[in-house]
């Protein structure tokens, strides 16, 4: 993590092993060096951030023998707002055999972050995925399951494989307690110490090495100072920098910038997940935004009237001629379901058009009528129903009856 600022060198490692891209990984932990159990007991590890990644890895270090500090700003690990995950999670299983693969999710993965990201690194969460989705079974999350009982998928945008394993539309909150559940076992041994209601202020750094954290104690105000051998950042992402945001107010950036101020870089800053299927502004006094699920458009159609006259009108009134389904036409390989940015673009160009909905002209549709019509509404309320719920009680509109209203947002 260093830099010019804490070392006089500005080199940037990204520790990524040499070799192509396919066994990079394998080769590397085929030949990493070990810990053995009796050193593990040794060795002292802080976690900052108690969310799905934070409390994951607290759990996994303690459960391998690790002496693990977490800390976290919240009175619990299930306020962190990994809860608000709602459509599902991605690993390249291949249970409906229709092509899917390690490789598919790792383009996937590239091309729906712009072909930005780092590609030793998906590739590597590609090949973890279904170890990922086995962990989180063991530890309890109720994923769906088809009929035969094995795990049922659906699909996710960008994608033409149902990859996307999920809990109706609860899936982060179902993955949260599942973590909660392995942290709070390794708590229960010793294993892991929790710290709640603890702020990291600044982080030490060692020889360009971060090794400890300063934290205030929240209830008592007290300053305190813990030392590690290995400290890991789980402490979320910085969405809120943007205004309106779909994060918490408690996502306040700050973990981030405080070791950024002690020679961490940041990369790629411009790097922030526009996500299209957000309930859209309704007034001037918002703190913040809702997000649908991206598994809507699944069965949603996004669509806007061809003329700008009828933005206004009751979209149940507008004629099936008079709707342009602009993502099915424009991407018909894809359909509703083209990666985020394509359809946030998208929809921002629809509405710059002069063809965006509601009184704020800011708002595209998402339309149910033709799913329910196909496999009924028991079937869609079986899939969605929370979600609708939380719709209704957003904006009082019931979405199997009118279709929703969305745009685009920071995620």
């Amino acid at each position: 993590m260093a830099n010019s600022s804490a070392t006089g060198s500005n080199k940037l490692d990204s520790k990524i092993p040499s070799g192509k891209m396919s066994d990079k990984w394998t080769e590397y932990k085929g030949h990493v060096a070990l810990v053995a159990p009796n050193n593990k007991r040794k060795i002292d590890v802080i976690v900052v951030g108690t969310g799905l990644a934070g409390a994951s890895a607290a759990a996994s270090l303690g459960e391998l023998g690790y002496n693990v500090k977490a800390f976290t700003f919240h009175d619990s690990p299930r306020r962190a707002h990994s809860i608000a995950a709602q459509g599902g999670i991605n690993a390249a299983k291949n249970y409906r055999n229709d092509g899917d693969s390690v490789y598919r999710l790792f383009y996937d993965t590239i091309k729906g972050g712009d072909f930005r990201a780092r590609e030793a690194n998906v590739h590597r969460l590609a090949e973890v995925s279904t170890s990922i989705i086995d962990q989180c079974v063991a530890q309890g999350v109720p994923f769906a399951r088809e009929y035969g009982g094995l795990l049922d998928n659906r699909s996710f945008g960008g994608t033409q494989v149902s990859r996307t394993f999920y809990a109706r539309g609860q899936t982060g909150q179902q993955l949260l307690i599942g973590a909660y559940q392995a942290l709070s076992r390794q708590v229960a041994l010793g294993t892991v110490k929790l710290y709640n209601r603890h702020e990291m202020l600044d982080v030490v750094v060692v020889d360009g090495k971060c090794r400890g954290v300063i934290v205030r104690n929240l209830l008592t105000g007290k300053i305190e100072r813990h030392s590690a051998h290995a400290v890991v950042l789980c402490t979320g992402g910085y969405g809120n920098v943007f205004y309106l945001s779909t994060n918490a107010m408690m996502c306040n950036t700050t973990a981030a910038w405080r070791a950024h101020r002690r020679g961490a870089f940041f990369g790629n800053p411009c790097y922030t997940q526009i996500h299209p299927t957000c309930i859209p502004v309704s007034g001037d006094y918002q703190s913040k935004l809702t997000l649908m699920s991206e598994s809507l458009r699944n069965d949603g159609r996004v669509w806007v009237p061809k003329n700008a006259k009828d933005r206004m009108t009751d979209p149940r009134k507008i004629a099936e001629e008079d709707r342009d389904y602009y993502l099915e036409r424009r991407y018909p390989a894809f359909g509703n379901l083209v990666p985020r940015d394509i359809a946030s673009r998208a929809a921002k160009v629809a509405c710059d058009e002069g063809l965006g909905v509601g009184k704020s002209g800011l708002a595209v549709y998402l339309d149910f009528a033709d799913a329910i019509k196909r496999k009924g509404r028991k079937a869609v309320e079986a899939a969605y129903g929370n979600l609708f719920e939380m719709y209704e009680k957003i904006t009082g509109d019931n979405p199997y009856e009118v279709p929703m209203r969305i745009y685009p947002a920071v995620q």
